[in-house]
């Protein structure tokens, strides 16, 4: 499925959401009454592309009204005085924004600065029998939660994008490798699976992972594209250009936990360059996450680890890329009507989520919310 044509500068607003839910109606029985897929109703009612004019008239006329009050004309965004606490910031920035009196102030979304600060409500207190919870929120609040477990540092941004457009779900991101995450998603630990593993040769190996894995059907979203590489000393002090510099004596490496997906583009990458591992310093010294890992740069203990762009400039470091990847997110089609599950599909289709990705370093917001695959159980993909 390809990339529809965006509205420009959200001047568009649809309402066909609106009045397909006066009617009752499920987005699958919108899309068979037109005669096209559900995935372009996704992209009709999020705003994400304008469908034609035959689309347009037959869906006034579903609807008993005009099209002019089923793609309404705005006016473009507002723009707001803001005073930015930073000296060096570029445009497309991304700001955390407030209010102080009379004033919009807007910190830099990077640096260590920019990390959560403090203490997370909980949930809930586990009781002394080990099986049961005193629970710190309405039960009903649970309805509206999901778990989505991955290791791209964006779908943090996913979470907090759906809790916007709506103020009862919860997202809770859980940091997990691909395997990982797939795993919990077969066991019913989770509702969502972020992967983003390498591709061999023509082969999805998302989507042969989740195919493996899973003994329900699932679909597969794309959800972003991102640089990965090779985290450094900020201006490369070292001169690190590829995985085989590793191996200089002088370079103290961190590396990945045995099964993540940067570790085996690692080992790829010394394959290719015929450089055996244990002719680099550190191989066996593992982290289990891309901020562990800058962490130990940043306190210098070490000169180079596995992780992404973002995340490296985070922590003020260097960052030598090597390849893209493709994060995935994999749903369970039994789970697909969880509320907070469908908001989150209406979310990936936001010109809002796709333009905050295109501004985060070394991402590509180009494939998200299309449709991938559709698995059966034990079948292969479809679409």
């Amino acid at each position: 499925m390809g990339r529809k044509k965006s509205l420009e500068r959200d001047t568009i607003r649809c309402d066909v959401k609106e009045f397909r839910l006066k009617k009752g109606w499920s987005q699958e029985e919108l899309a068979e009454s037109l005669g096209i897929r559900r995935q372009a109703i996704y992209d009709i009612e999020s705003g994400r592309y304008l469908p034609n004019t035959a689309i347009a008239l037959q869906l006034a006329r579903l609807f008993d009204c005009r099209v002019e009050d089923l793609f309404v004309e705005t006016a473009p965004p507002e723009y707001t005085p803001v005073q930015v606490v930073s000296d060096t910031v570029e445009p497309s920035t991304r700001l955390t924004l407030g209010k102080v009196r009379d004033r919009v102030v807007g910190f830099p979304l990077k640096g260590t600065e920019s990390t959560p600060f403090g203490l997370r409500a909980a949930d809930g207190l586990l009781a002394p029998d080990r099986k049961s919870a005193r629970m710190l929120l309405p039960a009903e609040r649970l309805e509206k939660s999901i778990f989505l477990m991955g290791c791209d540092p964006a779908l943090d941004i996913l979470g907090q994008h759906v809790a916007r457009m709506s103020a009862d779900a919860r997202v809770h991101c859980r940091f997990a490798s691909s395997h990982a995450a797939l795993d919990s998603l077969a066991r019913g630990l989770a509702h969502v699976a972020g992967t983003h593993l390498h591709n061999s040769g023509k082969a999805e190996s998302n989507v042969e992972a989740a195919r493996q894995r899973m003994n329900t059907p699932v679909r597969v979203f794309g959800f972003s594209l991102m640089e990965e590489g090779l985290m450094v000393g900020r201006g490369n002090p070292l001169g690190i250009r590829t995985a085989a510099d590793l191996a200089q004596p002088m370079v103290r490496f961190v590396n990945r936990e045995p099964g993540a997906a940067l570790r085996v583009l690692l080992d790829d990458q010394l394959r290719t360059a015929g450089v055996d591992s244990k002719a680099i310093n550190g191989y066996r010294n593992e982290v289990f996450s891309h901020r562990e890992g800058a962490y130990r740069i940043a306190c210098n203990v070490a000169d180079a680890a596995l992780g992404l762009r973002p995340v490296a400039e985070m922590f003020d470091l260097g960052f030598v890329p090597i390849t893209a990847a493709r994060c995935d997110l994999v749903i369970p089609e039994d789970l697909l009507d969880h509320p907070t599950v469908r908001i989150l599909l209406d979310t990936l289709q936001s010109n809002r989520l796709h333009k905050e990705l295109d501004c985060l370093p070394g991402y590509d917001g180009s494939v998200t919310g299309q449709l991938i695959a559709e698995l059966a159980s034990t079948g292969s993909a479809k679409g």
